[in-house]
């Protein structure tokens, strides 16, 4: 049965002994104005990177080993003990999985390119999104639209198989619009039918990021994270996107560390 890649994320990376100021996730590769991903990690704000969506056109061609120099950069984060995702969707474009062994091939060909495998063509050269931990575990995370169930993913999410999910709280009705409690509705119903081990709350990181979505860092302090946070597998918050959010107004800049990693616990 066909499956759509909707925002599905694989990984192998190890968390080194290091704690973060909370869980925060942000995605990287699809914004020419976002700066290199060594900038991303130079911030020190994130816990999770999620290169996206394998197509970095506004950065590098990996189709032709244009993305070679960001093996650097991607060691350089794995050393401070962030998780790097390897992200495959997006919201645009038609794509299937169209049988077990298309599947399967796939997830042969993410491996060998991307993870522990062996290629004589790597897109990241010889960065291994592995970690630096003798002890590796694969996480599959996935980022479904907070309408419960997701129409693309309910079967895949339904096998208990996903370790974070990245809820998409834009561009949908289900979207924030002046009511936290109709947002922790949501919440738990996702909480309480899809097994998984960390939930965390998708925003977009700036008002320009999303059609809707966004929320004001007084609101999302004071409102909203008090609610969701309750829940035990809450996991942080995920932004998108990185974009030219880093350098102007966004969560990420007018929300202080602190404050930020304060709201989050």
């Amino acid at each position: 049965m066909a499956s759509k890649l909707l925002l599905m994320l694989l990984v192998l990376a190890i968390m080194t002994r290091q704690s973060f100021c909370g869980s925060i996730a942000i995605y990287w590769g699809q914004k020419m104005k976002e700066g290199t991903l060594a900038d991303t990690c130079s911030t020190g704000r994130f816990a999770y990177v999620n290169i996206a969506f394998l197509a970095l056109d506004d950065h590098c061609d990996p189709a032709v080993n244009g993305c070679t120099g960001l093996a650097d950069d991607i060691r350089s984060y794995q050393s401070k003990g962030v998780k790097v995702m390897l992200s495959i969707g997006g919201g645009d474009g038609s794509y299937y999985l169209m049988s077990t062994a298309d599947a399967k091939n796939v997830s042969q060909y993410l491996w060998d390119k991307y993870l522990g495998g062996n290629s004589t063509s790597r897109p990241f050269g010889d960065a291994v999104l592995d970690g630096y931990a003798s002890k590796k575990k694969v996480y599959l995370t996935a980022a479904p639209q907070c309408p419960f169930p997701d129409v693309y993913m309910s079967k895949a999410l339904s096998t208990g198989l996903f370790d974070y999910i990245w809820m998409q709280f834009y561009n949908n009705y289900c979207e924030y619009n002046g009511d936290a409690s109709a947002l922790k509705g949501i919440w738990d119903q996702w909480n309480s039918n899809v097994t998984a081990t960390n939930f965390f709350l998708g925003l977009p990181a700036a008002p320009s990021g999303a059609t809707g979505g966004f929320i004001p860092k007084d609101t999302l302090i004071s409102q909203v994270l008090p609610l969701i946070k309750k829940s035990p597998k809450y996991g942080g918050v995920m932004l998108w996107t990185c974009g030219p959010s880093i350098t102007t107004i966004s969560l990420v800049t007018v929300l202080p560390l602190r404050a930020l990693s304060d709201a989050l616990r």
